[in-house]
């Protein structure tokens, strides 16, 4: 049925006046939202795809780590959803710094908030701010060479570490263990920015623990990264066989979970290594749950408690502790969302309130032309694939909204890169990134590399500068 359009009205998306949306973020909630939008037709849209960093693709780039260059090709994949002509990559602006939201909103008829979860959950335990102990957050920040990375602090935590504690059991948590147990010719071929490698090389790690507060069969890490450890060229994984034995109940349970399954089966294919000469000990302990961290000027050790999971998969204590030695200890617990000026936040969810579609809610009522997806929407769970679904599903709402009238196209405004040009800031576009991509390339091969990741922003400006200049 054709829609009615009250008199005064702006009127519904045509051709010649599309439906005008801005998607906060992006990474691959972010884009996976921009291809859902332009792969329909029925509503005419144009898309602004904001972004604080100079650079696209979010986690792909700034999350996942970079010996999984087949995981991180994903962005190959996203890249075409930027070349789309309904699609304008905006990055280096920041939301709330560079235009306040309310400015924003001026400018288009919806927004799409996808800009993730980049706060870290703490421990909320004794010694937990001492030098030499990090969130991952920080960690996985500065190994994938983000703008904003604390190098000072890191790489301080990192001088002369011979044993490591990694305190979780999600993805993260192995893939920061996995790299500290990286040799150098491992991570060579990476796109690492070469800084990091060169400290990575420095520091004479000897044993990494990786732990876990409940057992082996509640632990969230998928089996593909888990099965990596097993291919490391210079580190044995090591797992107590008694972690493995769980009784009747909890072996029932996990055989309804297809990952603790397979899990279960890798890590009892470990559990008869022992440790070897010369070769760094990678150990996966599981009922461990940290208690307070030992040091005067720095970490000097975990005291842990050992602990037994109930009926309901909860870890509780038994009231036997002991202290596993660290020189450094990288917190991986979760994340949480960020505020955006403008935008509620549930602070113990760290997501944004929404109706459970995306439809964002203000006062626990649905605010119009403001959705939410990714990580912000649903918490920090899932992979990379998990936010195409969920993308999908915030834009069918968005389209329902343009399709019944509730969502309407406001009609022409001021360009959004022109009013940020006027006011000094310097937004990024797809031909600038392509710049920073071309700088990134050259730079990789001249140490034989595919790519070697920039990793300050004025040298990401700098790449768009000089190409701008020839």
């Amino acid at each position: 049925m054709p829609v009615v359009v009250d008199d005064g009205a702006p009127p519904p998306p045509s051709s010649r006046s599309p439906l005008r949306v801005a998607v906060i973020g992006a990474g691959p909630a972010g884009i996976y939202a921009a291809d859902a939008l332009t792969r329909q037709s029925d509503i005419p849209v144009a898309i602004d795809l904001i972004d604080r960093l100079p650079t696209p693709f979010g986690l792909v780039r700034h999350g996942i780590a970079p010996d999984h260059p087949k995981m991180r090709a994903i962005r190959d994949t996203l890249h075409r959803s930027l070349d789309h002509p309904l699609v304008r990559f905006v990055g280096n602006v920041e939301v709330g710094t560079d235009l306040s939201l309310a400015e924003l909103r001026k400018h288009v008829d919806a927004v799409v908030y996808t800009y993730g979860a980049a706060l870290d959950r703490r421990l909320g335990i004794e010694g937990e701010d001492l030098p030499g102990s990090l969130p991952a957050t920080d960690v996985v920040a500065w190994y994938t060479g983000h703008p904003d990375a604390d190098r000072a602090t890191v790489e301080a935590a990192l001088t002369g570490v011979r044993s490591a504690v990694v305190i979780g059991v999600g993805n993260v948590a192995l893939d920061v263990g996995r790299i500290l147990a990286r040799t150098t010719e491992e991570l060579e071929p990476t796109d690492m920015p070469q800084h990091v490698i060169d400290v990575l090389a420095a520091a004479p790690v000897q044993e990494v623990t990786v732990l876990g507060r409940r057992g082996p069969a509640q632990a969230t890490f998928t089996t593909q990264e888990l099965r990596e450890l097993g291919g490391l060229a210079a580190a044995t994984v090591l797992v107590d066989p008694a972690d493995l034995e769980l009784d009747a109940d909890a072996e029932a349970r996990a055989a309804t979970d297809r990952n603790a399954t397979r899990n279960l089966a890798v890590l009892r294919d470990w559990a008869h290594h022992a440790p070897e000469p010369g070769r760094t000990r990678l150990r996966l302990r599981f009922y461990s749950r940290p208690v307070r961290l030992l040091g005067t000027d720095r970490v000097t050790g975990v005291e842990v408690e050992r602990t037994a999971v109930d009926g309901d998969g909860r870890a509780i204590g038994t009231g036997r502790f002991e202290v596993l030695p660290a020189d450094l200890v990288v917190r991986s617990v979760g994340y949480l969302g960020t505020p955006l000026p403008g935008l509620p936040v549930d602070r113990r969810t760290g997501t944004v309130p929404h109706d459970g579609t995306g439809r964002v809610l203000r006062d626990g009522r649905t605010s119009a032309g403001e959705y939410v997806a990714g990580w912000i929407k649903r918490g920090p769970s899932g992979v990379v694939g998990t936010n195409k679904h969920d993308a999908r599903e915030t834009v069918a709402g968005l389209l329902a909204d343009a399709g019944d009238g509730t969502l309407r196209a406001g009609g022409p405004v001021d360009d959004l890169v022109h009013t940020l040009q006027a006011r000094g800031a310097e937004p990024v576009l797809l031909e600038d990134w392509r710049a920073i991509d071309a700088a990134e390339q050259a730079l990789g091969a001249t140490r034989g590399r595919a790519r070697t990741t920039l990793h300050e922003r004025e040298a990401l400006m700098a790449a768009i500068r000089a190409a701008t200049a020839r």
